[in-house]
């Protein structure tokens, strides 16, 4: 079958670039791994390279693929430079913390923690934004719907998951139906689901749009502890502990 390219993406670590084409009426993808690209690689050596081995990046297509390379090099510049160091040290909350997570750009974070809530926090100032309180236990499993950090979910040992609004911290919708501890959860990268999986062996979709549960997944036998979606949305995968 005919191969066209449909768009390229950018995989910073490790160094790549994804190949999005249609085959048969089918999007798929393949991989060019850079994994060897330095800051001093010559770029156009490389690109030639690549062209020779890979049929579907074409002459008109090479200025594009040079362009992602010296982004990854720049990306690889500024890891060079950077040094971790302490930045803040904040007195979160009275009990003990469960998570933390980022907005995309980092500009702020949540915490949640044993004494029902989930805080968020200014980045770069460390003050407390606000407080989003209602669940009746520990706030176990936090996320912001990367990229776009205009909401944050909340998963519980109440049994259920609260989501809020960043802007005001009120509470749009408590996603009621799982009989255990909620203890992960994920919005998918679309921002139009979010996953629950919980102590009651079972993971739940929820369409954050309407409140509604869109489906249960069942046929783990121990508690689902990890799950994650992929880049387009349309799959899940889940994990339990044990055997």
């Amino acid at each position: 079958d005919k191969m066209k390219l449909k768009r390229f993406l950018l995989r910073y670590y490790p160094p790549g670039i994804i190949l999005e084409y249609i085959q048969g009426g089918e999007v798929k993808t393949k991989s060019i791994d850079l994994l060897d690209l330095s800051t001093t690689t010559d770029v156009d050596a490389l690109v030639e390279d690549i062209r020779k081995a890979e049929p579907l990046i074409t002459a008109s297509r090479k200025d594009q693929i040079v362009h992602l390379i010296l982004r990854l090099q720049e990306k690889l510049r500024q890891q060079a430079d950077h040094k971790f160091y302490l930045f803040k040290v904040l007195r979160a909350h009275i009990l003990p913390l469960t998570n933390v997570a980022f907005n995309k750009s980092g500009s702020c974070f949540i915490t949640g923690s044993y004494d029902r809530t989930c805080k968020l926090w200014d980045t770069a100032s460390g003050e407390e934004l606000r407080t989003l309180e209602g669940h009746r236990n520990v706030v176990y499993a936090i996320a912001f719907n990367n990229p776009y950090g205009d909401k944050i979910a909340t998963g519980s040992f109440d049994k259920t998951c609260k989501l809020w609004s960043v802007d005001t911290g009120k509470c749009y919708y408590t996603f009621r139906g799982h009989t255990a501890e909620i203890v992960c959860l994920s919005f998918n990268l679309q921002s139009t689901l979010v996953a629950t999986g919980s102590m009651d062996t079972t993971a739940k979709l929820w369409d954050i749009q309407d409140g509604e549960e869109v489906v249960t997944l069942t046929g783990h036998s121990g508690e689902i502890i990890a799950l994650s979606f992929n880049t387009t949305g349309d799959r899940i995968i889940t994990g339990h502990s044990g055997e």
